[in-house]
């Protein structure tokens, strides 16, 4: 896949997470599952996940915190892109919903891509850039304690809810992405899914076996078209599914685990909102520096992949 040259870019100016207030710890699995505090983290490196609210809901309060971060009035925004496997209504899109109550006056659509849904998203943002919109609001949202089954523990012990948001806008010259790449293989679509109206099924040891092929091609990809090697990396914002995938993931790239951004434990598995969630928390906490390049990369049910590499930093115009 080749990445387009265009001569208009765009830079992130303004971010924003929304996280329910309820928290579910292990040791609160533990008195209905058959699992511990130790064995739930010693595998995933989750500790505890936040649970409840809606889809469009904690979109929104994310969407609000990165519009007034970023200093950008609702009028302003062209375009608003919602990643999410949760959508409130199975028609019509939440992100109309979404729209409506950021007072938005834009077109508005949701994109399905799993776990790699926000990178997808932020693709998509930087296509439309560079063909006119000159802002664009981009959200991860999720509820997935609505599709999971309590009493499964192979999952149950996974999933939560969450969302991230970032508004993107226009410069002059190539802008932030530097390289990206997609990808699915929609043979495996079966290894984890969930039917309409049903919850996620998932196959443990297949989807981790998988996940870091997946993660690794993807991300490699996206490294070569951005003309960068590893080394070059500043910081990795890896989708938050499995402490051990990043794990394993990290040493496959020849890339120090140092230098993996990590919510996991406090967050569980978010989807669409696990990557914003991520750089926000990496962004509070000093981890990234004007200049820097970050490496983006998720993967999920589908089965999908994505990663984009950006030079942070940039002025709006």
């Amino acid at each position: 896949m080749q990445n387009l040259t265009p001569t208009r870019g765009a830079v992130i100016t303004g971010w924003g997470t929304a996280l329910p207030n309820k928290v579910v710890t292990n040791d609160d699995l533990a008195a209905t599952l058959d699992t511990s505090d130790d064995w739930i983290s010693e595998r995933t490196g989750i500790r505890e996940r936040r649970i409840g609210g809606t889809t469009s809901g904690l979109a929104v309060e994310a969407g609000a915190l990165a519009l007034q971060r970023a200093g950008v009035d609702p009028s302003e925004i062209d375009l608003l892109v919602l990643a999410t496997t949760t959508p409130d209504d199975q028609v019509p899109a939440t992100s109309s919903k979404v729209q409506h109550e950021l007072g938005l006056t834009c077109g508005a659509m949701d994109i399905n891509a799993a776990c790699s849904g926000f990178v997808y998203g932020l693709v998509t943002a930087h296509g439309f850039i560079a063909n006119g919109c000159d802002k664009v609001l981009l959200i991860g949202a999720e509820t997935l304690s609505r599709i999971t089954d309590w009493s499964d523990r192979s999952t149950a012990i996974l999933f939560a809810d969450g969302a991230g948001a970032v508004v993107l806008e226009s410069v002059d010259g190539p802008g932030q992405l530097l390289g990206w790449n997609l990808a699915s293989m929609g043979g495996l679509r079966h290894i984890l899914h969930a039917e309409i109206g049903g919850h996620l099924k998932m196959e443990g040891r297949e989807v981790f076996r998988q996940a870091v092929v997946a993660m690794c091609e993807s991300a490699e990809a996206a490294l070569e078209n951005a003309g960068v090697s590893a080394s070059d990396v500043s910081l990795v914002v890896p989708h938050q599914a499995n402490i051990r995938i990043i794990d394993a993931a990290m040493k496959r790239l020849g890339i120090p685990r140092s230098k993996a951004a990590e919510v996991i434990h406090r967050t569980g598995n978010t989807s669409s909102a696990s990557i914003p969630l991520t750089l926000v928390d990496a962004i509070d906490h000093g981890r990234i520096a004007a200049g820097d390049i970050l490496l983006l990369v998720g993967f999920g049910a589908g089965m999908t992949s994505a990663s984009a590499v950006i030079r942070w930093g940039g002025h709006r115009p």
